[in-house]
């Protein structure tokens, strides 16, 4: 046999070899371990070790788990939507009470609601210019609005005032050994102006009770003491009473001393011109002008704590 018989016989058992191979893309893929693969091995390598139970942790680990084998998450539930006819909601407020309770709190409401506007009605008639209607009705409106709830447009004024007014007290004290006894003034509106300065919370009292009471007289009273309709005797008692208290305080027995008891007090104001600033043309005496008024008897209803 020459040589090229030699090639032709290689060349026939090459070309047998190859059919007999299978081609690269239509090589079956790899199965699980232990399945079928129709005598062809999954990978041309040694083959992976076995996990415990016999499965490839590697294998696992690399690829990760089969798509078909996740647990598809749930969507969320929709919220429960309450039917129309469904519980209603528990009652609150007024109509949570018993039914006697709930009579007493419309009473209450009511009684409240009137007062309002009865307040409301009086201040609007006081606080009116002069019509027929509070002119009728002139001695209900001014015994509802005197002396606690009394209006003034004084804030407003075009000229605000511009002087300082002191009131000051003294007493004849009827002492224990059967004599009597003048003390000296003294100064209540210096003694409020004390107890507001350095206070951030100053009381009602002590801003305005005892300087009310005085444009309460004034107003009620003409320039000779003498009572002007029918407010002067109780602007008269009020201003009386606030004194009174005010002479009691302090030690014991208050400016009466001990045994000894308010028969007669007697109230003055002083007035002195506020000084105007540098800058101002105003001219202001320096003087201050007295207003002092008569004697009055203290009832002995009104002494030692009679009065609070």
């Amino acid at each position: 046999m020459n040589a090229h018989d030699d090639d032709s016989t290689a060349s026939r058992a090459a070309g047998r070899l190859d059919a007999a191979r299978p081609d690269e893309a239509s090589r079956p893929t790899a199965g699980p371990a232990g399945a079928p693969t129709d005598g062809l091995t999954a990978t041309d390598g040694p083959p992976a070790a076995d996990g415990p139970d016999g499965s490839d942790p590697e294998g696992q680990a690399a690829d990760g788990p089969d798509e078909d084998a996740r647990t598809p998450i749930p969507a969320p539930a929709p919220e429960p939507v309450p039917a129309p006819g469904g519980p209603a909601a528990p009652p609150s407020g007024i109509a949570a009470l018993a039914a006697p309770y709930q009579v007493g709190a419309v009473l209450a409401l009511a009684v409240v609601a009137v007062a309002a506007c009865v307040h409301l009605g009086m201040v609007f008639l006081h606080v009116t210019p002069s019509n027929t209607v509070n002119r009728q009705h002139a001695e209900a409106v001014d015994g509802w609005i005197y002396p606690e709830f009394e209006q003034n447009w004084k804030l407003f004024a075009p000229n605000p005032l511009q002087q300082n007014i002191a009131v000051q007290v003294r007493a004849e004290v009827g002492t224990a050994d059967g004599g009597t006894r003048t003390t000296g003034w003294y100064d209540l509106s210096a003694e409020d102006g004390r107890a507001i300065d350095g206070n951030l919370l100053p009381s009602h009292t002590q801003q305005n009770e005892l300087r009310r009471a005085w444009d309460f007289y004034g107003a009620a009273h003409d320039a000779d003491n003498r009572p002007v309709g029918l407010r002067g005797a109780l602007a008269e008692q009020y201003l009386r009473r606030i004194v009174v208290l005010r002479l009691e305080r302090g030690d014991p027995g208050g400016a009466a001393g001990a045994g000894g008891v308010l028969e007669r007090v007697q109230v003055r104001s002083r007035t002195s011109n506020v000084p105007p600033p540098p800058w101002s043309n105003e001219k202001a005496t320096g003087k201050s002008a007295y207003r002092t008024l008569p004697w009055w008897t203290v009832p002995a209803v009104e002494t030692r704590g009679g009065v609070r």
